[in-house]
Formats: C-alpha cells, structure tokens, sequence
C-alpha cells in the first residue's frame, strides 16, 4: 500500500464513504464560522466563562423541548434560545441593579438552571437520554439539523457585519460610545442574542456541557497567531474547522466519541498555539536575543 494511499484512507476517506461523517464534518465548519469570531468578541470582552455559563443555562429550556419533542433540534432549540436569553437578561438586570457582580449573578443563574435541566431530563428520560443532551450527537445529525446550524452560522455573521464597528467600539471603550450617543446596551443585548443562538445550534453536536469548547478554545488558539480582530476571528473559523477535521478522523479510526474528541483536538491545537504559535512562548524566547541587541 502507497503512502499516497495510506494518507488518503486516514484522512478523506471517512468523508468521501459516509454521509453521517460529511454532514457531521458540516456541521462543525458551520459552527465554526458562526462560533469562532462570536467566541474571539467575547475572549476581547473578557466575558469567556460567561460563555461557558450560558452553554448551561439554555440545558432546561433543551430539556423541555426534549420531552415535548423528542430529539428534535428545533423543539430542543426554541427552548434553550428562550431560557438562554432569559439567563442572559435577568443576570444582566440583577447586576445592574443591585450590588452584584455580573460574573456572580451569571454562576448563579447557570448553576440553577443546569440542576433544573439534569432533574427534568432525569424524572422523565432514560440516562441515555441525559448523555444525548448533555454530550450531543454530532455523528446522528441530520438534513433538517444541519439547515439550522448553517441558518444561525449566516444569521451571526450578516448580524456581526451589520453592527461590526459599534460592537467593536462597545467592547474597547463603552464610556466613548455612550458620550457620542451611541446605544451600547443594545449592541450588548443583540451581541448575548449571538453567544444564546450559537450554544444552541451547538448543543446538538457537541452537547450542553462542550457546547461552548468550539466557541472559546480555536478564540484563544487564535490569539497566538494573529494581533488584528479580523485575523484573530479568521484564525478561530480555521482553528475550529481543523478541529473538526482532526476529532472525526481520530473518532473514527478509534471509535471513541466524536464530541469530546473534537473538543480535545481544539484544546490539542491551543497548546501548540501556545508553544509554537506567532505569538507563543517559544517565538518570544527566540526573538528575545536579538531584540535586545
């Protein structure tokens, strides 16, 4: 057998044979370009565990449409868009109208509505049901899951070119937006809508509780290639499709699942960001020398 041959069984092959592969491997591209500059805008805004909060905080809202609905993403996904956005807004009012902090008002809505979840799915589903919402089953997505996930991927991206430059101004210096009139609570609301609808078209796939892994790991991977906000957010897109690539090869040759090997292929990918990355540790300690001559 060839090398040629050998690479090609390893790498394409997967994808060219099954159409469960290809369409998870779709899957992941399209979450990957809606996700990936959404997650770079909340790593700048350094909102990152936030993220990871709100990835749980729409679990009761997918529980209810579960038992409503069955595996069905949009029943599953109307649910988790409406408790998402619910969580986002009452932490959001809780902290500005008391004295708590928003990171603190978000764990505490998180952590209520992840145990709601879990007892929902658990007094009326199997335990096999539980993993499914909980670790998600991107090899079992199907035509009607993959129009969504790509609609929200579109949906993020005309939206975040829409509202790009006050966005941007919003995240660096919210006191300048607010002195030239702008509407920054607006821009911050429509920007939580973006982070709500993108867990949701994630948690089929990957699950709620690693919903967030392709929204945060290719950001901060991104972080050590590029210094521009449009590089960083192009270096995510391609960190989490390569992710993609590499997490369903490495499951299908090994049969481990597919979601957290996906999610360990992007944390695989950070740490040799951080290591060999244009701006890692390594780069900079090469370049020490001769910046001190």
């Amino acid at each position: 057998m060839s090398i040629v041959t050998m690479a090609y069984d390893a790498t394409l092959a997967p994808f060219v044979e099954f159409g469960f592969m290809r369409r998870a491997l779709v899957a992941c591209m399209a979450l990957g370009l809606g996700s990936g500059p959404v997650g770079v805008l909340l790593m700048l805004r350094r909102m990152s565990l936030v993220g990871d909060a709100m990835s749980h905080a729409v679990l009761p809202g997918a529980a209810v449409g579960f038992l409503i609905a069955g595996l069905s993403l949009p029943a599953m996904g109307l649910g988790g868009l409406v408790v998402g956005l619910a969580v986002a807004l009452l932490s959001g009012l809780v902290s500005r109208t008391t004295a708590v902090r928003e990171d603190a008002s978000f764990a505490s809505f998180y952590l209520t509505s992840l145990a709601a979840g879990v007892l929902i799915v658990s007094l009326k589903g199997s335990s096999v049901d539980l993993l499914h919402v909980l670790f998600g089953t991107i090899l079992a997505i199907d035509q009607n899951a993959l129009y969504l996930i790509a609609g929200i991927s579109s949906l993020t991206l005309v939206l975040l070119a829409l509202i790009y430059r006050p966005l941007v101004m919003e995240c660096f210096d919210p006191g300048f937006l607010r002195a030239v009139g702008g509407r920054g609570h607006l821009y911050h609301v429509l920007f939580l809508l973006l982070v709500v609808l993108n867990l949701v078209a994630g948690f089929q796939s990957l699950g709620t509780l690693m919903a967030v892994g392709l929204m945060m790991l290719p950001a901060v991977a991104a972080r050590f290639w590029a210094v521009s906000l449009p590089g960083m957010m192009f270096s995510a897109m391609l960190v989490a499709f390569l992710a993609g690539i590499i997490g369903l090869n490495i499951s299908f040759h090994t049969g481990v699942a597919s979601g957290p090997t996906i999610v360990l292929s992007a944390s695989g990918i950070y740490l040799l960001s951080f290591l060999f990355g244009r701006l890692g540790i390594v780069r900079q300690r090469l370049s020490r020398p001769h910046l001190a001559g």
